[in-house]
């Protein structure tokens, strides 16, 4: 199935069925108003939703309309959880090494997660409002899971059957926040604004052979100001697979219907693939010419995030934001 909340006004916006090629959509009230509520009662009311699904995919449902990802909230506007991983290691590693940071062996063998704020995403389409440039303002491309009630101490080889739904994401970073943030030893905060999801979220079923050992097996691409910034495989070189971080994310707590948990940014030993963020392509100029060339976004920058099919259609719709000044 996909999925999407239509903003109505509301704070857990209206939760919509959508065609499989982003074409049509239908509220579900009857079922379920909401993501949340969808989630809470996911065994009992997916059925129901499949039926509905197929109806749409057929042409049978004379009550749907044209889908609008403007009209869309992340598909769960906010959350009891989000804890964003870094499974890309080889990521980790170069932006450690960007402000200077030892890189300790225990990454490679345990995730690395950090808990963000998950009281207010923002929508695909929104803007990106930030007080100051000097933040040092990047975009990171990911992928998400969502989960159902998830037992504390799961393990991974049984994980997977908790991941409901799978979207894209806009994990916003400050980087120029960050070092200060770390040298407190207590973790991210002022440096981890709001995040962004995918207009869609969908069911792994819908990614067919594609989804394989807990791994999206598809390019993420990134489009900065318009040009092609990044296209690497989630499903190569991830350290660390979405059982995994479930698994790991669960050891001392149980998590509830609705938690997202993030890849952190999707990245490829192979360069030629390009970056999911500035601060890896920072990384690699200070490698090869002892100095960044590129710059943090800037006020009036864009970034558009989307994944493609073998046909080259959109699965999740696009991730498509601006960065503007906020003014209070």
């Amino acid at each position: 199935m996909k999925l999407a909340s239509y903003n109505n006004g509301r704070r857990d916006g209206q939760l919509m069925l959508v065609s499989k090629d982003l074409t049509k959509t239908v509220a579900v009230p009857a079922i379920a108003k909401t993501m949340q509520q969808l989630l809470d009662a996911w065994d009992l009311l997916n059925p129901q939703l499949q039926e509905l699904y197929e109806a749409l995919n057929a042409g049978q449902m004379d009550n749907a309309v044209d889908f609008d990802e403007a009209r869309c909230l992340s598909p769960l506007p906010r959350a009891y959880q989000w804890a964003d991983g870094s499974a890309y290691v080889n990521h980790v590693e170069l932006v450690r090494k960007a402000r200077g940071a030892e890189m300790p062996e225990t990454f490679w063998t345990d995730p690395l997660v950090y808990q963000g704020g998950s009281d207010c995403f923002i929508g695909p389409k929104a803007d990106i409002e930030m007080a100051s440039e000097e933040y040092g303002i990047d975009f990171e491309s990911e992928i998400a899971v969502i989960t159902d009630d998830v037992k504390m101490g799961v393990g991974a080889e049984n994980a997977q059957q908790h991941i409901k739904l799978l979207m894209l994401v806009n994990d916003v970073s400050l980087r120029n926040l960050i070092p200060g943030e770390l040298a407190k030893g207590f973790g991210f905060f002022q440096s981890k604004p709001s995040s962004a999801f995918s207009p869609v979220a969908i069911t792994p079923d819908e990614l067919g052979e594609k989804w394989q050992d807990s791994k999206v097996h598809l390019p993420l691409v990134t489009h900065l100001n318009g040009e092609l910034f990044g296209r690497p495989n989630a499903g190569v070189d991830m350290t660390f697979d979405f059982s995994q971080l479930v698994a790991h994310v669960a050891k001392t707590r149980p998590l509830c219907a609705g938690a997202v948990i993030g890849s952190g940014t999707i990245s490829n030993y192979d360069r030629s693939a390009g970056s999911s963020c500035l601060a890896e392509k920072r990384m690699l100029e200070i490698i090869a010419d002892g100095k960044p060339s590129t710059p943090f976004m800037r006020f009036g920058d864009t970034v558009r995030i989307e994944m493609f099919d073998d046909n080259d259609s959109s699965i999740f719709g696009s991730i498509d934001q601006k960065v503007v000044e906020y003014k209070g």
